[in-house]
């Protein structure tokens, strides 16, 4: 994993034009599932927290790559891309102005100062696309359906039939 945040190329029009309006990304970081995580698109990258409290690390601290997949206003994916992991010093200034940037945008905060939290117990993740590799779009994007089966979980429930408050009785013809 890189420390370092190192000015790239603007990014290709198409990954600028769909991460400036994405509020949410899949991340996906090696054979691992990708993790649908909130982000935030500022200076031709996204940011994103992750920690105690926020979303789940999907493996971004060990990791140099990722595979950043963006949806569109019509909820199908738009573009695929692959991306360069930086974890943002909270030493640096970059990193109060990313993380004031972030915390405007995070919904339903419930303690008085977010930022401050996440310098003690997050982390803050740039991931850049990669500048010699074009993004994949339009036909070169997969047919297939890349739902994931689901996963059981204990919050599960079975389905009952519905409440009824009195019997309905059925007409004879």
């Amino acid at each position: 994993m890189t420390d370092e945040v190192t000015p790239n190329p603007a990014p290709h029009p198409l990954t600028t034009e769909a991460a400036k309006k994405a509020q949410i990304a899949w991340i996906g970081v090696g054979s691992a599932p990708a993790a649908c995580l909130w982000c935030l698109w500022i200076d031709d990258a996204l940011h994103l927290v992750c920690g105690p409290g926020e979303q789940p690390d999907p493996g971004l601290d060990t990791a140099d790559e990722c595979h950043v997949t963006l949806r569109g206003d019509h909820n199908g994916r738009i573009v695929d891309f692959t991306a360069t992991v930086a974890r943002l010093d909270p030493a640096d200034d970059s990193w109060s102005e990313t993380a004031t940037a972030l915390a405007a945008k995070r919904l339903n905060a419930t303690d008085g100062d977010t930022v401050e939290r996440w310098r003690t117990e997050c982390a803050l993740y740039r991931l850049a696309p990669k500048p010699d590799e074009a993004p994949l779009s339009g036909a070169a994007l997969p047919s297939a359906s890349l739902a994931a089966t689901v996963v059981p979980s204990p919050a599960a429930r079975p389905t009952r039939k519905p409440f009824r408050l009195h019997r309905v009785k059925r007409r004879k013809r």
